[in-house]
C-alpha cells in the first residue's frame, strides 16, 4: 500500500502523524492497525503515559468525590474564619485545578497514547454530547462527565453510551432536567435527545412526542444538597416529581412505571432506525466527507441496526469501505481547531512538554476546550471554519508553533517535520519552503494549505 493511503489512513484513525509512525504502520500492515485500533483495550498505555495521567489525581474523581473534596476543602476554610468570599475563593481554585487537569488529560492523551481512535472518538462523542463545562455546578461535574460518562463507551455500543450521558448530572444540569418535574416540565432535554442525540432533526418525531419524552423523563435529576456527597454517581430518581400516567411515544404506549419509563424510551431511541442513520451519517461525515455517499450511509446504518448499535462493527465497516479509500476523500477534510492544534502537537512528537499554551491557543481560534455553549456541540465541516480571519489566526501561529512554544524553546527541524508528514506536500508549496530562509521552513509547513487539511 502506497505512502499516501497509510498517511490517509493516519490522518483519519488519529489526529496526525507522529514521528516515525507512517514506518511503524508499514511494518504492522494496514488491517492489523485498523483491527488493534478498534479494540483499544488490546493495546497497552505507555508506563510514562500511565504516570503522567495518574498525577492528574481529579480525573478519576467520581460526582460524589468531587463533592465530598469541595467540602472538605471549605471545611478547612471555614476552620481558619474565612468569609464567604474566602470560600468562594477555594471553591473557584478546585473548580480551575479541574479544568486544568482535564485539559492536560486530553492533551497529554492526544499526543502520546497509541489507542489513536479512541481519543478521536472521545471528541467526537463529547461532541455529539456536548456538555458546556464552563458554568455553574458544571465547572466541578464536566470532567467526571468526559471520563465516565463518555471515554468508557466510545467503541462500546451506543445505548451504553445513551444511557451513561442520560444519568450523568453534567447532562442533567446542562440540559436542565433536574428542574423538570410533574406540574412544571421542562422539555430542553427532550428535544436536544430527539433532535441532537438520536433521531436527528429529519427523524420523524412530533411536539407530542417531544412533551410525552418530557414527561418519561421527570424526576430524573441531582440528589438533595445534602446527600450528593453520599451518591456516587451523583444521579437521583424523584418518584414525587415524576409524572405519573402512562406515555404515548413514537408510536408506542409506555405504562406508568416511573424510572423504568426513562430505560424504555432510550431503549425504543437506540434501536430506531432513524439514529441508526442520524448516527451513520454524522461517523461518515467525520471520517470520510462533509457531505458522505448517501450508499455508505445507508451500508452503515445497516450495520448498525444488525450489531445493536455497535459502534466498533459501524467503523470497521467504513474503515473497510470502497468510499473511505477513494483518492477524492484524501485531504478532503478541513483541520477544525482542536484538529489542527492536536496534529502540531504530533507533528512535532515528543520535544512537546508545554501544555500551558494550548488552552489560550484553542480560545483565540474559537474553539475552547469544554467550551461549546450550545449543545449541538463544535463542527467538524470545512464550512463551519473556513474563513480569511481563520487563516490569519492560524498563520501568525505558526511562527511560535515552529519556534519551540509548545517544547523547550527550541525550534522545529523543518525537515524532521516533512518527513513526518509523510512529505505530503504540493510542488507549490515544496518551493516555497525550499525558496524560503531554514528558520522560516517550520512555520510555512505549519501554515501551508496541507496542514490545514486531513
Amino acid at each position: 500500500m502506497a505512502d499516501t493511503k497509510i498517511l490517509h489512513l493516519i490522518n483519519r484513525l488519529s489526529f496526525g502523524p507522529t514521528p516515525g509512525q507512517i514506518e511503524k504502520i508499514k511494518n504492522i500492515g494496514v488491517e492489523a492497525y485498523i483491527q488493534s485500533q478498534l479494540q483499544p483495550d488490546s493495546i497497552p498505555y505507555p508506563k510514562l503515559l500511565t504516570k503522567k495521567v495518574e498525577y492528574l489525581d481529579t480525573l478519576p474523581l467520581t460526582p460524589s468525590e468531587i463533592i465530598t473534596e469541595l467540602q472538605q476543602l471549605q471545611q478547612q476554610g471555614k476552620e481558619l474564619k474565612l468569609d464567604q468570599r474566602g470560600l468562594n475563593r477555594i471553591k473557584g481554585r478546585f473548580e480551575q485545578k479541574i479544568f486544568l487537569q482535564a485539559t492536560k488529560g486530553r492533551f497529554l492523551r492526544t499526543l502520546e497514547s497509541p489507542r489513536h481512535l479512541e481519543e478521536v472518538m472521545v471528541d467526537f462523542w463529547y461532541n455529539h454530547f456536548n456538555v458546556f463545562g464552563r458554568q455553574g455546578l458544571n465547572r466541578l461535574y464536566f470532567s467526571s462527565y468526559e471520563q465516565q460518562a463518555i471515554r468508557p463507551y466510545v467503541l462500546g455500543k451506543f445505548r451504553d453510551l445513551l444511557g451513561a450521558t442520560a444519568h450523568h448530572p453534567a447532562m442533567l444540569i446542562y440540559l436542565d432536567n433536574w428542574r423538570s418535574h410533574r406540574g412544571k416540565i421542562n422539555e430542553n432535554y427532550a428535544r436536544e435527545l430527539l433532535e441532537l442525540h438520536t433521531l436527528g432533526v429529519d427523524g420523524g418525531y412530533t411536539q407530542n412526542d417531544i412533551i410525552a419524552l418530557a414527561k418519561i423523563f421527570t424526576g430524573w435529576g441531582l440528589p438533595p444538597n445534602a446527600k450528593r456527597a453520599e451518591d456516587v454517581d451523583g444521579f437521583y430518581f424523584d418518584e414525587k416529581r415524576h409524572e405519573p400516567g402512562d406515555k404515548f411515544f413514537l408510536g408506542q404506549t409506555i405504562k406508568e412505571n416511573g424510572i423504568a419509563e426513562g430505560e424504555i424510551a432510550l431503549d425504543i431511541l437506540a434501536n430506531h432506525p432513524a439514529t441508526a442513520k442520524h448516527i451513520s451519517y454524522k461517523l461518515a461525515q467525520t471520517f470520510v466527507l462533509d457531505q458522505p455517499p448517501e450508499s455508505l450511509v445507508k451500508t452503515l446504518a445497516q450495520i448498525f441496526l444488525e450489531s445493536e448499535g455497535d459502534i466498533s462493527e459501524v467503523l470497521k465497516t467504513l474503515f473497510n469501505s470502497s468510499e473511505f479509500w477513494q483518492v477524492e476523500t484524501h485531504n478532503s477534510k478541513f483541520k477544525n481547531p482542536y484538529h489542527f492544534v492536536a496534529s502540531a502537537m504530533r507533528a512535532i512528537g515528543n520535544e512537546v512538554d508545554n501544555f500551558r499554551p494550548i488552552n489560550g491557543i484553542l480560545d483565540q481560534l474559537g474553539m475552547p476546550l469544554y467550551g461549546c455553549v450550545t449543545p449541538d456541540g463544535y463542527k467538524n465541516t470545512k464550512e463551519a471554519w473556513l474563513s480569511s480571519d481563520t487563516m490569519i489566526r492560524r498563520s501568525s501561529l505558526a511562527v511560535p508553533l515552529s519556534g519551540g512554544l509548545l517544547g523547550r524553546g527550541k525550534p522545529i527541524s523543518a525537515e524532521k517535520l516533512m518527513a513526518t508528514l509523510g512529505n505530503n506536500f504540493s510542488a507549490q508549496t515544496r518551493t516555497v519552503i525550499e525558496n524560503s530562509s531554514p528558520e522560516l521552513r517550520a512555520a510555512l509547513i505549519f501554515g501551508s494549505p496541507e496542514f490545514m487539511r486531513y
